[in-house]
């Protein structure tokens, strides 16, 4: 069973007082290795040895705690969840635990209520700024919330080693800092371990002692930090081949393509959730042709803001919003409007729970939907093919999505985003979760798409160094508007 084991036999010691980052490419078995680690990937007896000095009915469950972070809400088997449910409090049901509630639950299963454990918690909640969250329901959180959460939960059960995946993807600047200024502490002041799966090799925190790369499902041999540091070969400048770049710009424009001056106007948007006001007085208009940045902290409304333009967001209906020349509910529908949107976002990757060929992924852009209910034509098919070529994952067509890696998984969401070619692309925290490579491969299909005629852009990220050069304005959100 090849999808079951490495590509080479594995030799892996992990030693008291070291603090691991496991970097590597999308799919090349960062998870397998992680799994192999914790337990969970299945064994011969004897391959895999632990040496706590604990008791002997202590679980390994309970020394090493693994979190990840793929933009979930719920449990891993939560099938309740639909892509703008974050936007509709009338669909949440009355039993859906608040914040509060829910570490209120962690930080209680974790050890005895003691006034020293009470201390710590509220530091934890201070260092990550939660007081605010805690009444929010946990279907109502942003993707760079939803983290926070994850990893205040997980230190409250104090493990001996602490295994995040990508930690750090959907923080604002300023929160990544606090938060590896906080594991930093927490390494001097404790005997907690850290092992950080990175597919972003650049965000290896300083605390880290040692390196492993995966690559090609084969683990190599753990090096200082300072010596990968130092061995690592530098990005080219572009990765997207010439040949794929001449062919985004040579592609063929559609006949029912909007011409608009104007792609959004907005004015004085205000969108309000019970007494938290998210956007305030709106007054925002992209024109045709414009590439806009939108930042802000977590929280600040950015995502909510997207929803608005692509009508995920039921609020949405009583705004003063325009797309592409037409003003809501002036007898234009959604899904008229959605067939010239292209859109990614952390939601959609959440909502996408279905066990079908990745090429049918991508085909369910051309249809607006998040499963495919209408049978896609060999041209629909060869189309869908095209992007994914483009996107490095042809080899991937027929292979189920739910068993791709979690950054494979972004790219066929990217190739869907790009799949009928629209007016207007969206993409909200697009490289979540991407090698360095992919990272760089897609800013350059970015860029080349966004040459051609009739093309806007909206794009989130927390990175600047994402944004492609074709940004001309910029739009940061505060608490309550532009600030």
């Amino acid at each position: 069973m090849p999808e079951w084991r490495m590509a080479a036999p594995v030799d892996f010691e992990l030693n008291k007082g070291e603090h691991l980052a496991i970097v590597g490419p999308n799919g090349g078995g960062k998870s397998m290795f992680v799994d192999m680690i914790t337990g969970k990937h299945p064994l011969f007896p004897q391959m895999l040895n632990y040496h706590f000095d604990t008791s002997a009915d202590t679980l390994v469950s309970e020394i090493m705690k693994y979190i990840t972070f793929r933009d979930t809400y719920g449990g891993d088997n939560d099938r309740t969840y639909f892509l703008q449910q974050r936007w509709n409090q009338m669909e949440i049901d009355k039993d859906t635990p608040t914040v509060g509630q829910l570490l209120e639950e962690a930080f209680l299963l974790a050890g005895k209520d003691t006034q020293e454990r009470r201390e710590q918690q509220s530091r934890i909640y201070d260092l990550f700024n939660m007081h605010y969250l805690l009444d929010k329901y946990i279907i109502l959180l942003s993707s760079g919330e939803l983290r926070k959460f994850k990893i205040a939960s997980s230190l409250f059960s104090q493990p001996r080693i602490l295994i995040m995946d990508n930690p750090f993807i959907g923080l604002d600047a300023q929160m990544r800092q606090q938060l590896k200024d906080l594991l930093s502490t927490l390494s001097a002041e404790t005997t907690l371990q850290f092992i950080f799966v990175l597919s972003k090799s650049d965000d290896i925190p300083a605390l880290v002692t040692h390196v492993v790369e995966v690559n090609h499902m084969k683990v190599g041999t753990k090096t200082t930090l300072s010596g990968y540091l130092q061995n690592r070969k530098p990005l080219p400048s572009h990765i997207l081949s010439e040949e794929h770049r001449q062919a985004i710009l040579n592609l063929p424009y559609r006949q029912d393509e909007y011409q608009s001056e104007e792609i959004i106007r907005m004015n004085k948007v205000t969108i309000r959730y019970g007494k938290r006001i998210i956007l305030k007085d709106l007054c925002w208009t992209v024109r045709n042709g414009e590439r806009w940045a939108l930042s802000g902290k977590n929280g600040s409304g950015k995502s909510t803001l997207l929803s608005l333009v692509c009508a995920d967001n039921p609020q949405s209906y009583a705004c003063d919003i325009t797309l592409f020349g037409h003003p809501r509910g002036s007898g234009e529908s959604i899904w008229d409007i959605k067939k010239h949107i292209g859109y990614v976002s952390p939601e959609m990757h959440r909502a996408y729970q279905r066990d079908m060929p990745a090429i049918r992924i991508v085909a369910s852009g051309l249809k607006d939907s998040i499963g495919l209910y209408v049978k896609p034509d060999d041209d629909d098919y060869a189309r869908c093919r095209w992007w994914m070529d483009i996107f490095g994952i042809s080899h991937l067509a027929d292979c189920s999505f739910m068993k791709l890696s979690s950054g494979e998984q972004r790219l066929v969401l990217l190739a869907r985003a790009f799949v009928k070619d629209p007016e207007l692309l969206i993409l909200d925290e697009p490289l979540h979760g991407l090698d360095n490579t992919n990272r760089r491969m897609v800013k350059d299909i970015i860029e080349t798409f966004c040459m051609r005629h009739n093309k806007t852009l909206i794009m989130v990220t927390h990175y600047q160094e994402e944004l492609p050069d074709c940004i001309t304005h910029h739009l940061t959100l505060g608490g309550h508007g532009i600030s």
